[in-house]
């Protein structure tokens, strides 16, 4: 009995076994299929192959939950061409599909409505076209829907109002119309965004019982009639470009009034409106009938509009009434069926495996009341939205990542406007701890204003990412330090002037800094390099990351400082005292200085020798080849020596070394 019982149990094993095999054979056969639809050039997801395993990290771009099953497909910014395949719908236990920021084109398969667990369905920025399926109202777990920036035509089907669970529902940049009425059943909307699309007729003023409704964007539209105030209690609010709205207290609204043609899609009042009787005729205007004998009907006339007027308070006072009621239970019977608790929202968040949980897209570090911060702090840095950083960079695209250190990274991007940036990414761990000390850093970063400083154009703290990032005007010629050691010939050989030039300009960034005048107390930069020098168009310099020790703790301060010490930017009397002064920032400029000069990265104490000497040939670059001025190299040179001078009370204020930049001398001291 006991050797049938083991064989029973083996055979067992063996058919769940294999039906476990079949059923990721039948996985691997649809991603394959997957993949062949939506890089059909083999260029993107070269490490899905036929013979690997979707489960065990080789596939770019998957995820699997503990039943070895894929549950997430995050393949956002790769650059795929193809087209979204109905073969998705093989994917029973999926629950995230990520595609945005793509070149995809077709239209959305209507089977991707059989991914009944599929929660965050995000196909936006790409050249998608046709309509919205209509099946997809019947993906009852889905809570993020993202179609937005794409070429999408028709209506909004109205089985989308049935998705009790949805909180996010982006339909920006498409080329939809119709009503957006059915929109308001969805109660659990947190962010719903339609601008820039063709919808018209009536708003709908249900959409404002929505109750953790965040963002309502319907901005240039054609929608008409009556916004109400309860909006504005709306962290964001977008509503311009619709001529046919009207509301009160709201800063580009015009006041509606009961006599107002586009209060009706029609174009009539219904509040003004008179009944019609056989004894009337319709082709009268307001100042009299083209048929004025017949007395009668005049005084009949008369008799109506006398009592329209009379009871038109009585009227509007019923009709109001009336619309409050067909306003409850439109927005009220099924608000509460199948919808989630705040706790229990917040639990499936945490539980979900989607890498992009958060739907918050909250403009600052934590959820702000009419821009302020917690602890009644002003944040004075003007703010950009977690979904135009996405946007800008192609939603943190490797494509456009252009530098990444221990602590922070750098993307570039591209704003709504067209405007070129540079934003860089820091996570909370590495900023202040205190919310107090943090808001003030960013307040005095986003003061600092100068023509030889990096500006910075705005932030976004995102506590859902946990992230800050800084938005920057974006230098298109590179750091200072590209042009040092050059052995990429695409890069230019910097002639004699345009370096004199940034020499004078870095030295005019560190002055302003150091000036404390008016409100702006004196900074220390303490980190200053050639990677720390942007070059703008114009070939000027600008110093980056100003004020930047004010965000950071300090043990992220003293790990980035390893790099200028190994570089030879650390003052000597940091080692000893851990402080930094202005002579400190002058110590690190001394060392451009001689870097510019000799077009070389690391110095030597042959250079020092030679600059002392005043041999201008053996410490300036050979690349010029000998186009420079011999008595303006020698001042260079000396100013050099005195910075870096080991002792500080040795250095130059830097308000020194701006007076004799300014004042050259005509010979070699």
């Amino acid at each position: 009995m006991g050797l049938a019982r083991l064989l029973l149990v083996g055979f067992v094993l063996l058919v769940l076994g294999s039906r476990a095999l079949v059923r990721g054979n039948a996985e691997l056969e649809a991603l394959m299929e997957i993949k062949a639809s939506l890089d059909p050039e083999n260029k993107v997801l070269t490490s899905w192959t036929g013979n690997g395993d979707p489960c065990g990290g080789s596939f770019d771009g998957v995820a699997c939950n503990e039943h070895q099953k894929v549950a997430n497909i995050s393949l956002q910014g790769k650059g795929l061409s193809g087209k979204v395949p109905p073969a998705m719908a093989q994917l029973k236990c999926l629950s995230g599909l990520y595609l945005h920021y793509n070149y995809l084109t077709g239209e959305i398969p209507r089977e991707i409505s059989r991914l009944t667990e599929l929660t965050d369905l995000y196909l936006d920025v790409n050249n998608l076209t046709g309509s919205i399926p209509s099946e997809i109202g019947s993906m009852a777990s889905l809570q993020v829907l993202q179609l937005c920036y794409n070429q999408l035509n028709g209506t909004i089907p109205p089985q989308i109002g049935s998705l009790k669970k949805l909180s996010v529902l982006a339909l920006q940049h498409n080329k939809l119309s119709g009503d957006i009425h059915g929109l308001a059943n969805l109660q659990t909307l947190k962010r719903l965004v339609l601008g820039f699309n063709g919808f018209n007729g009536t708003f709908p003023v249900e959409i404002a019982k929505i109750p953790e409704l965040q963002t309502l964007d319907v901005q240039n539209n054609s929608l008409s009639g009556f916004v109400p105030a309860a909006l504005k209690k709306l962290e964001r609010f977008n509503y311009q470009n619709n001529p046919g709205l009207c509301g009160s207290g709201f800063p580009s609204l015009r006041n509606c009034n009961n006599f107002d043609p586009n209060l009706h899609p029609n174009g009539v009042n219904p509040i003004v409106l008179i009944p019609r009787t056989p004894d009337v005729k319709t082709h009268c205007n307001q100042s009299h009938c083209s048929n004025p004998s017949k007395l009668p009907q005049a005084a009949l006339v008369a008799g109506i509009v006398s009592v329209t007027v009379t009871l038109v308070g009585a009227g509007l006072l019923t009709f109001y009434r009336y619309r409050r009621g067909k306003q409850k239970i439109g927005s009220t019977a099924d608000a509460s069926d199948g919808r989630l608790s705040t706790d229990q929202s917040k639990d499936l968040y945490s539980r979900s495996a989607s890498p992009l949980v958060c739907l918050e897209y909250s403009s600052g570090w934590d959820p702000l009341d009419d821009g302020r911060c917690g602890n009644g702090l002003s944040l004075q840095a003007p703010r950009y939205t977690l979904e135009e950083v996405e946007s800008a960079t192609q939603y943190f695209s490797e494509v456009n990542l252009l530098g990444r250190s221990t602590f922070l990274s750098v993307y570039k991007g591209i704003l709504r406007d067209g405007t070129l940036v540079a934003i860089r990414s820091i996570n909370v761990t590495s900023c202040k701890s205190e919310e107090v000390d943090f808001v003030n850093g960013l307040n005095l970063v986003t003061s600092l204003r100068h023509e030889n400083l990096i500006r910075l154009r705005g932030v976004c703290c995102s506590k859902g990412r946990g992230e800050c990032f800084l938005v920057y005007d974006f230098a298109p010629k590179g750091t200072l330090s590209q042009y040092l050691d050059l052995e990429d010939r695409s890069i230019q050989v910097l002639d004699w002037s345009t370096r004199v030039s940034i020499i004078k300009g870095i030295a005019e960034g560190i002055g302003y800094l150091h000036n404390g005048e008016g409100s702006k107390p004196a900074v220390v930069h303490q980190n200053i390099s050639a990677e720390k020098i942007l070059i703008d168009q114009q070939l000027n310099p600008l110093i980056m990351d100003s004020g930047l020790p004010k965000l950071l703790a300090d043990d992220v301060i003293y790990s980035a400082l390893k790099t200028s010490a190994a570089m030879g930017y650390m003052a000597p009397e940091y080692i000893t005292t851990g402080r930094f002064t202005e002579k400190s920032d002058v110590f690190a400029y001394g060392v451009i200085i001689f870097q510019i000069l000799s077009g070389k990265r690391l110095l030597s104490s042959s250079m020092r020798s030679a600059a002392e000497c005043c041999s201008s040939e053996n410490f300036i670059d050979s690349n010029l080849k000998g186009n420079f001025t011999e008595p303006e190299a020698a001042i260079l040179g000396k100013i050099a020596l005195r910075c870096t001078s080991e002792l500080p009370d040795n250095r130059p204020t830097i308000f020194r070394v701006i007076e004799e930049l300014n004042d050259w001398c005509v010979k070699c001291r």
